[in-house]
């Protein structure tokens, strides 16, 4: 008798755990610290906790290697349901459009390189990738930092951070791309991109060079630019020339008068639609905040 009941029991147990949800480990890592901040074996080029950082055999490309190209792609099945994390309930986004966030970004690297991410994927830290608690996985995001104002565009496929007040997680190569390996994290502000394969980089600020872009091909009745100026708003970077003119079409319509100001200037192998130039920086400022509504998005100042 009591062996029939031990064997219901454990049937009724086993039933039991198969009728479970499966519950996933959500991942509460801490960021890196800064050289100065308790650094284990810190390199030059930053400070981490001990068992992360950027690996040994880093590319030495990290700079080539291409932003997250938007593209429409379904939503994970379990990625995007409400779960908790620290005891703090979060609800992922079911659309990413019009998400925009300011705060403190920081990185993850070696110690998760080759774990599963959220999406089920492989986390690789020399990819364009992030970590965000609601944003929809996947999705795209332009990530700027906003004292240098160096901008990258990652694919959001995991979950996290849950510590510190932290925005978002970048992989190692977004991280050193945007300048915030050495200090660990730096304030950025995020904002989705909607899915468009055509478009490689909006408003992304390149590294200033001595040397004037080659411009291939000015706007109908562009204003020349003057011998002291050289700042100007790019608004989109593409590999076709082709790409770049029905790109720079599309922002004419939306500008008017002010469209008659952009060209398409080729660097790094990319068709770039700048809109300028301006007086200075200030100006350049002033001008992408009040072409954010017209445009959906703010332009980023770059320098010839």
């Amino acid at each position: 008798m009591n062996k029939k009941i031990a064997i219901l029991a454990l049937a009724t147990l086993t039933l039991a755990a198969c009728g479970s949800a499966p519950q996933r480990k959500v991942e509460t890592r801490s960021p890196p610290a800064p050289v100065e901040d308790h650094a284990v074996g810190a390199p030059a080029g930053g400070g981490y906790l001990a068992g992360d950082g950027p690996g040994a055999a880093a590319p030495a490309n990290l700079d080539e290697i291409p932003d997250a190209v938007p593209k429409s792609e379904p939503l994970h099945r379990y990625a995007n349901r409400p779960y908790v994390a620290l005891g703090k309930t979060y609800t992922p986004l079911t659309a990413a459009s019009n998400y925009k966030e300011r705060g403190i970004a920081s990185w993850y690297g070696k110690k998760f390189h080759g774990q599963r991410t959220s999406s089920g994927e492989v986390y690789d830290m020399y990819g364009m990738t992030a970590a965000h608690p609601t944003l929809p996985i996947p999705s795209y995001a332009r990530v700027t930092n906003t004292v240098s104002q160096k901008s990258v565009v990652v694919r959001v496929n995991d979950r996290g951070p849950f510590l510190h007040e932290r925005v978002m997680d970048l992989s190692y190569t977004a991280a050193h791309k945007l300048g915030i390996i050495g200090n660990g994290s730096s304030e950025v502000e995020i904002e989705s991109l909607a899915p468009d394969a055509s478009i490689i980089t909006i408003a992304r600020a390149d590294t200033v060079e001595s040397k004037p872009l080659e411009k291939t091909e000015p706007a109908a009745g562009n204003a020349p630019a003057t011998a002291d100026s050289n700042v100007y708003l790019q608004l989109g970077a593409f590999k076709s020339q082709e790409a770049a003119k029905s790109f720079m079409a599309q922002m004419s319509a939306k500008l008017g008068d002010a469209g008659k100001q952009l060209g398409v200037f080729l660097k790094d192998g990319l068709n770039r639609v700048h809109l300028g130039p301006y007086a200075n920086q200030d100006e350049a400022r002033s001008s992408a905040d009040s072409l954010k509504g017209k445009l959906g998005f703010k332009p980023l100042v770059n320098l010839h």
